[in-house]
């Protein structure tokens, strides 16, 4: 019975090992007519070298590859290097530009773009995407920079922060409305191939700051192969193709292939608010800004900064042949951007002084209806790449190692968040002030900007003005760094119990 039993083993392991190599040819072939096809059956040929594990592995990695589009990028790439627009093209945004904080109420909220912006909150009709692929390498961090520690006194990360801040805006909205419905605003993150299990668990293990498990959804970012001037996929190992992530455009084909666009279509979404990990005073699904963007009818919005001086190292939106985009500071002449304008006085700036023309800073911060996502940016996702000229590791079969040149050797195909603005018939763009909406975190400590220390002055900053405006006394003999939990306030609203009061905390 035993020799039988040991015998029947033997029998199924062995049909085990053909089934398996039997299967492994066949995906093998299948892959091998794909590849041929498009000029890339060069993948192949490290293959009889290759060990079971081996070939199993780079099957794994071109069944991911969709090698039948990698050449159209490629073309609309070279495409778009080549017929690269000149200055001369260049204007100034010509629409209207929103402003925040002009129609206050006395809590300090813009009353008519905050309550549509509420009352889309209200209806389920908001979602925010927040861009967290990056890891915190420069800031001396090992893991993803939303896990990053800025330093509060209240131990904050950027990834509680942007939560609690969701949390509190559903609070302020559930408050306002009649009926006690749930109101939900889901969080779609998008992670990196590098940070996307570690910030998952991450969220897991902080219970989702106080969100519904449900309503924070992870993707990942997508990557491309890396190629040679010629146009093939290098390889990094026999095995293994270089890839590299396609750029934060890479949001937009990532939302359709994870299935993200058709959640937010099966919720009833409308109205998409995304931004950066990086900016610790973001106001996600901020109301002012998403009802702006509806009140303006808007296919897609951007929120900036105007710049002060005009030599700031950062894009700015402008427009090309008519069509709004970001023009980097690079492609701006000095005349074009010193050029000072005198706008109209409109119902709601608050000034007419000259401003730079081309001062619509870009800061991430971006706009979307459901509509424009589905039907413009979807369909034309793959004519936005960009090609970058790099140095990339490649396999030497003779050294039977991975080597880095010391010159660029090869391309990767990268597509830009805001390569979408030219499709779009009515972009809103609504400015706000640098205080009270942007603090980078993009250096190392000890950094003379964009700082976690950077970072805490302003948020302590804002947090002393809304004190002020609420009526409460700041000793000016306590030099403290002060952060209010956005669970106590979203926007300054809330703090009417300070009033009178001597701050001399940390947190509140």
């Amino acid at each position: 019975m035993q020799e039988q039993r040991a015998t029947s083993n033997e029998q199924q392991s062995r049909f085990n090992y053909v089934n398996t190599f039997a299967n492994m040819e066949k995906r093998k072939e299948a892959l091998l007519v794909k590849f041929k096809s498009a000029g890339q059956d060069q993948v192949f040929q490290y293959w009889d070298s290759l060990s079971s594990i081996e070939r199993s592995l780079l099957l794994d990695q071109l069944e991911s590859i969709e090698v039948h589009k990698l050449g159209v990028y490629l073309l609309h790439a070279a495409t778009n290097e080549s017929t690269a627009v000149l200055n001369q093209t260049i204007q100034p945004f010509s629409g209207k530009v929103g402003k925040g904080h002009i129609f206050q109420s006395a809590e300090g909220l813009d009353v008519d773009l905050y309550q549509v912006g509420m009352n889309a909150i209200r209806s389920n009709k908001v979602a925010t995407v927040l861009l967290a692929g990056g890891q915190g390498t420069r800031l001396g961090f090992s893991g993803p920079k939303g896990m990053y520690d800025i330093g509060l006194s209240n131990g904050k990360t950027l990834f509680c922060l942007i939560s609690e801040r969701i949390v509190k805006i559903s609070q302020l909205a559930k408050a306002s409305q009649e009926q006690n419905a749930d109101v939900k605003i889901p969080l779609y993150i998008m992670t990196s191939p590098m940070n996307h299990e570690e910030t998952k668990a991450y969220f897991e293990s902080n219970h989702y700051f106080g969100l519904q498990a449900q309503d924070v959804i992870f993707f990942s970012q997508g990557v491309l192969p890396c190629l040679s001037p010629d146009g093939k996929i290098l390889m990094e190992k026999p095995y293994q193709c270089s890839v590299a992530p396609d750029g934060n455009g890479g949001i937009y084909p990532a939302i359709e292939k994870s299935g993200v666009l058709a959640d937010m279509v099966t919720r009833g979404i409308e109205h998409i608010h995304t931004f950066a990990i990086d900016n610790s005073l973001v106001k996600p699904a901020d109301p002012n800004f998403i009802g702006y963007c509806i009140q303006s009818k808007a296919d897609c919005g951007n929120k900036v900064l105007w710049k002060s001086d005009p030599h700031e190292k950062v894009g700015v939106v402008a427009e090309k042949d008519g069509k709004p985009c970001v023009v980097e500071y690079s492609e701006l002449s000095k005349d074009m951007a010193e050029r000072l304008v005198v706008k109209e006085k409109m119902e709601d700036d608050i000034d007419d002084d000259p401003k730079l023309a081309y001062g619509a800073a870009n800061i991430c911060n971006h706009y979307y209806h459901i509509d424009f996502m589905q039907h413009k940016i979807i369909p034309d996702v793959g004519n936005m790449f960009h090609i970058a000229h790099k140095k990339i590791g490649t396999w030497d079969d003779a050294k039977k190692a991975t080597v880095i040149p010391t010159v660029n050797n090869g391309i990767k195909l990268e597509s830009f968040i805001f390569d979408v603005f030219p499709l779009s018939t009515s972009m809103a763009i609504y400015e706000v002030e640098r205080r009270h909406e942007f603090a980078p975190i993009k250096n190392a400590p000890g950094s003379a900007s964009d700082s976690p220390d950077t970072a805490r002055a302003m948020i302590s900053s804002l947090a002393k003005e809304w004190l002020h405006d609420a009526g409460a006394r700041i000793s000016a003999n306590v030099d403290v760094t002060i952060c209010i939990s956005p669970l106590t306030s979203y926007g300054g609203e809330g703090l009417e119990m300070y009033k009178g009061k001597d701050i001399k905390c940390a947190s509140l």
